[in-house]
């Protein structure tokens, strides 16, 4: 397990005042190095997020999700971090986890590990409308192809990203809808990246709620879900020979 100089936490934040001090909080009592990047919040995210431990940086405005990861990752890069651990701000993933996520990319070489809300053991309290679950299967199946390796969840938020993968993600990370969960997938797969999975629980949300209603995600997982059937993706370096996962 890498603590300290090598992994950084990355935290995209949009008006989580609720919850982000406790994110940072429990992220820095674990002993890891905090990153939030607040999106353009018209709250107090930003200096709670400061007061908690972690280095902020904040967006002039709101750009998204995608588009605040991609700049946590170019940060991490910048920094000389070699793991990212990505994680959401409104305490749904569970800080404790983040080790087993590391410990699963030691263990099997992977370059990105998910951790999943649907794997057998995950012990997740979630409940899904059912056109959502049948959204996220249909998404999984397709990432499962493009990873080589059975994908229950990809569109979950909490995962590692490292080495030469996260170098590619500080510049080329999809910033729209799903692109930074279900196309990086797509994305890191079809380019020889090793992605792997691990059951991880999550909690519903006590504070806020989520950025996308049932039928605009409807909406943009099918425009998600053709564009990767027609092979229109982003497209990533390859890693180096050797470290291909063939």
């Amino acid at each position: 397990m890498r603590l300290g100089g090598e992994t950084l936490v990355v935290i995209p934040a949009w008006n989580e005042a609720a919850t982000v001090a406790t994110v940072v909080s429990e992220a820095r009592a674990a002993g890891f190095n905090v990153l939030v990047v607040n999106d353009g919040s018209d709250d107090e995210t930003s200096s709670l997020a400061a007061h908690a431990g972690a280095v902020v940086v904040d967006l002039p405005f709101n750009m998204g999700v995608g588009a605040a990861l991609r700049c946590g990752f170019k940060y991490a890069v910048r920094e000389g971090y070699t793991t990212a651990v990505q994680c959401d701000a409104d305490g749904q993933h569970p800080v404790e986890h983040i080790t087993a996520l590391i410990d699963a990319a030691d263990a099997t070489g992977a370059h990105m590990v998910i951790g999943s809300r649907f794997a057998t053991n995950a012990g997740s309290s979630m409940v899904l409308h059912p056109v959502r679950r049948l959204a996220m299967w249909t998404l999984s199946s397709s990432a499962s192809r493009a990873a080589g390796t059975p994908i229950t969840d990809a569109s979950s938020g909490f995962r590692v990203i490292r080495g030469e993968l996260l170098r590619q993600f500080a510049s080329h990370l999809p910033t729209y809808y799903l692109g930074d969960t279900y196309e990086a997938i797509i994305a890191a797969g079809r380019s020889g990246y090793r992605v792997r999975e691990i059951p991880a629980p999550l909690s519903e949300r006590t504070h806020g709620k989520s950025s996308a209603g049932i039928l605009r995600a409807t909406k943009l997982t099918a425009r998600a879900f053709v564009t990767a059937a027609l092979h229109i993706h982003h497209r990533l370096e390859p890693p180096a020979i050797g470290l291909r996962d063939d």
